[in-house]
């Protein structure tokens, strides 16, 4: 892709597929230019309203720069960027459906990594802020998404389930929606099931700043099962893509403590717990999480990612 002003190079990929199937190849890939084309376009018109220097940009653009923050690799300084984007949008827009979406996003994906100090104050503005756009436009497949993920930060997992596959149905090349609707159904219980919905949202978008989430998702998911020669390698690649988050160490310190490599499963968990040094047991764990608690998800996690973690270190209380 190039831009028709400046004639610069914005894009390129290659997709190899399978000529056995070639409808669902199709399907595919025109789902994922359609979602890696929107980064790249995004990005751009971010990199425009910089460099033009506007002085007074509307809500659009305060919008576009939002979500191009957004949809950088997950950092704290990135989210920022993005809620003041936002926020900046709203005021400036008070009727903005968009600038409301994406606030909550934000939102809720910083409850979701605990960025987030005041965090009922913080789901009752997401909320807020979901039901108003949702009010306003019931077809915004990423106000469903974030209401998703609200649903399941209050432990209402069939809710959560519900909103994802309607985020999906409005938008099928919605890879997040694919990913978030995985875990919901692993912590439901039903890895199995979980699986092919991940998979489906690293092919619809391989390379994008989330691509740590979905590998993370995976991996868990063969944890789940006991198939540990699946479950690593992703885990692997989940800590490479994004080490600065928790989640990222301790699932793969789960999966190596259950395969005995336990040298480097107590420095994945160390690594989790310099992060999220309050969750230092089992028992804070799942007082912090309290959808995995779920009997159905506690059925399969005690003898795979609890067993994993006491092997390498993981205190019971």
């Amino acid at each position: 892709m190039v831009g028709a002003e400046s004639g610069a190079h914005l894009w390129a990929d290659r997709f190899d597929t399978d000529r056995a199937n070639l409808a669902d190849a199709q399907d595919e890939i025109t789902g994922r230019l359609a979602r890696t084309l929107n980064f790249a376009l995004v990005e751009d018109a971010s990199r425009r309203i910089d460099r033009e220097k506007m002085v007074d940009p509307d809500a659009r653009d305060l919008v576009m720069r939002g979500w191009a923050w957004f949809y950088r690799p997950l950092s704290a300084e990135n989210r920022r960027e993005a809620l003041q984007a936002f926020e900046h949008a709203l005021e400036i827009d008070p009727q903005s459906v968009e600038a409301r979406i994406g606030l909550a996003m934000i939102l809720v994906t910083n409850l979701a990594v605990y960025w987030s100090a005041p965090l009922e104050q913080d789901k009752r503005r997401a909320e807020e802020l979901l039901t108003e756009a949702l009010e306003r436009d019931r077809n915004r497949s990423m106000a469903h998404y974030a209401m998703g993920i609200l649903r399941r930060l209050q432990n209402r997992l069939a809710e959560a389930q519900t909103e994802l596959e309607t985020a999906i149905a409005l938008d099928p090349n919605n890879a997040s929606a694919f990913r978030q609707l995985g875990l919901t159904l692993l912590w439901l219980g039903q890895p199995q099931v979980a699986i092919p919905h991940v998979e489906k949202g690293i092919r619809l978008s391989p390379y994008d700043a989330e691509i740590h989430f979905a590998y993370s998702v995976l991996g868990l998911c063969h944890l789940l099962l006991g198939r540990l020669e699946h479950a690593i390698g992703p885990l692997r690649k989940a800590r490479a893509a994004n080490p600065r988050l928790y989640y990222t160490h301790m699932n793969l310190a789960a999966a190596l403590g259950l395969s005995g490599e336990l040298d480097e499963a107590s420095a994945a968990l160390a690594e989790a717990l310099k992060i999220r040094p309050e969750l230092n047991s089992l028992a804070r764990f799942r007082l912090a999480l309290p959808w995995t608690t779920n009997p159905q998800y506690m059925a399969l996690a005690k003898s795979t990612f609890e067993a994993g973690l006491r092997r390498a270190g993981f205190s019971d209380e």
